[in-house]
């Protein structure tokens, strides 16, 4: 049975029968990829508080009933096998979510690399950014570039048993879901709301309006506060880069350097769902190889289908003039053998063994991280913590306050892009547990709003620094830091003494202390201190409760 181009009458050898036609097909493809692009877009602008519970979301978070935001957020992240696969050798039961994750498994081995051509989210905008550009014949050569992304699969696989967690980087899903939630929507919505605040800014009443009626509609999309996230000029640039690229070679991403894309071709191999091509018809033109941005067709055979390469764009179906190539349910009878070359594998490999040695040769695992290095509450130790964490952005995006941030070198290369709490950014709700809810891999293990308070988990600890402290440099008088400290009984108290100012007159000084029994290491204090540039009270992970080595020794 096929599915592709019709018959037109004319005298040729009987091939399967057709039941759809190529439009239809191409239709499918494009609702199918519509309805998941926008889905994946729906879920991410769901990643967040909804809008009465902004206003005051501590109060919310802390109501008798806690507040828990839908797990369905995460659902592409569930399905997606290959950071099951890199989470698994890192250390998460092989059971938890393993159903999305063989549904998906057994549709490719079914049909072939159809997530890659009518589900994924990112193959969908690599494909509206290759609209109108043909596919040069050079990049359509028969040479290796496109087993690269086997040996990019092979040293994130490898990587990952040692304890390094690399999947995440250049997984299709977690790279569109933390570019865009960390980069493209805040850099949209800094835009909007700087064209906003000049109509809001204008004499004519109705322009005031309607800036104030637009605000209203793209906050709940593009965020609130207009959250700004560390990093990503880089993760913007990243981005646009990889889609840029498809101007000049279409589909590069999805050729060569997916390692999603890698791991289903594996699955894909012997796929009954194939692209089919009628011998009575074809001319050997050789213009679907020409034109596949896949490189699925060799120059040599180019009747013969790689279901292993092939994204099932159907193109090939449309340049053929012959109307020789249909899409089909057939037993394999021949194929593009599978034999990247043996060099590139090793590499691979090779590289995913020495990463994992040089992310730890600074021997920060093992000695007192850097004091900037404060992880969400919840998180594991460290050494879990970088074997399972895909830095896919969730909890990022999901903080109301922003204290949530993708880490640069506080943890080492080996940690770049994973959470870090950056309380100049935000501080960390003391009722607030929705990064725990949300990880997808147990990277923070959840938790409740009365665990967090009332063992508590601590993320680190305050400290004054006298030197810029108001009260204690004797500059003048200050009680910020104690007035918004959330803990009961609080952790900052106040030791009063009398000075004589400059002009010889007396004052009495409240000077804060922080009781390290009672900090949990939340950030407020430092992210409301009025002390511009650096806060005079700053937290530093010391003291944290996930990892006795950062302890602090009193």
């Amino acid at each position: 049975m096929a599915l592709g181009n019709e018959t037109d009458g004319e005298h040729v050898p009987k091939g399967p029968r057709i039941l759809i036609s190529y439009r239809m097909l191409v239709f499918l493809r494009r609702c199918l990829q519509t309805v998941f692009l926008l889905y994946f877009l729906m879920l991410l602008v769901q990643t967040r508080l909804s809008t009465d519970i902004l206003i005051d979301y501590s109060i919310a978070l802390e109501g008798s009933r806690p507040f828990v935001i839908d797990r369905s957020v995460d659902f592409f992240f569930r399905i997606d096998p290959l950071l099951r696969l890199t989470t698994l050798v890192g250390g998460t039961p092989w059971w938890t979510g393993m159903a999305w994750v063989a549904g998906l498994v057994v549709l490719t081995v079914l049909l072939g690399r159809v997530f890659c051509g009518f589900i994924c989210p990112f193959g969908s905008l690599h494909h509206l950014a290759s609209l109108g550009v043909r596919p040069r014949h050079t990049s359509n050569a028969a040479f290796d570039a496109h087993f690269l992304k086997y040996a990019v699969l092979a040293a994130v696989v490898v990587s990952a048993l040692p304890g390094l967690q690399l999947a995440g980087v250049l997984d299709p899903l977690c790279l569109m879901f933390r570019s865009l939630a960390l980069a493209v929507f805040p850099g949209i919505g800094v835009l909007l709301k700087s064209g906003f605040d000049a109509l809001a800014a204008s004499d004519i009443k109705w322009l005031n309006w309607i800036s104030y009626a637009a605000e209203m509609v793209v906050s709940p999309v593009f965020g609130y506060g207009y959250p700004g996230y560390q990093t990503a000029g880089f993760i913007g640039i990243l981005f646009v880069t990889l889609l840029g690229i498809n101007r000049f070679s279409p589909r590069f991403w999805c050729r060569v350097l997916c390692p999603l894309g890698a791991l289903l071709g594996l699955f894909s191999r012997w796929a009954p769902l194939r692209l089919v091509t009628n011998p009575g018809r074809c001319t050997s033109c050789g213009l679907c190889h020409q034109g596949c941005p896949a490189s699925a067709r060799s120059a040599s055979s180019p009747d013969v289908c790689d279901s292993s390469e092939c994204l099932l764009c159907l193109r090939c179906m449309r340049l053929c003039p012959q109307e020789a190539i249909s899409l089909g349910f057939v037993p394999m009878t021949s194929s593009i053998p599978f034999a990247p070359k043996r060099r590139v594998l090793l590499s691979g490999m090779a590289l995913g063994m020495i990463l994992p040695v040089l992310s730890r040769a600074d021997g920060r695992l093992f000695s007192a991280s850097d004091p900037m290095l404060i992880r969400p509450p919840g998180a594991l130790n460290e050494i879990d913590f970088l074997a399972v964490c895909a830095r896919c952005g969730l909890c990022m995006k999901v903080c109301p306050t922003n204290a949530i941030q993708p880490a640069f070198n506080e943890a080492g290369w080996g940690g770049f892009w994973t959470p870090i709490v950056v309380p100049k950014y935000g501080y960390c709700e003391l009722a607030c547990t929705l990064c725990s809810q949300i990880c997808p891999t147990g990277a923070i293990r959840p938790i409740s709003s009365e665990e967090k308070k009332r063992t508590p988990i601590r993320i680190g600890s305050a400290a004054v620094d006298r030197g810029r402290c108001l009260p204690w440099s004797g500059n003048g008088p200050c009680i910020v830091c104690e007035e918004v400290c959330p803990t009961s009984p609080k952790a900052i108290v106040f030791e009063t003494i009398d000075i004589r100012d400059a002009g010889g007159s007396q004052m009495s000084l409240k000077l804060p202390k922080v009781l390290l029994k009672h900090c949990v290491g939340c950030g407020i204090c430092e992210n409301k201190c009025p002390v511009s540039g650096m806060a005079a009270i700053r937290v530093i992970a010391a003291g944290e409760t996930r990892n006795p080595l950062h302890r602090l020794l009193l």
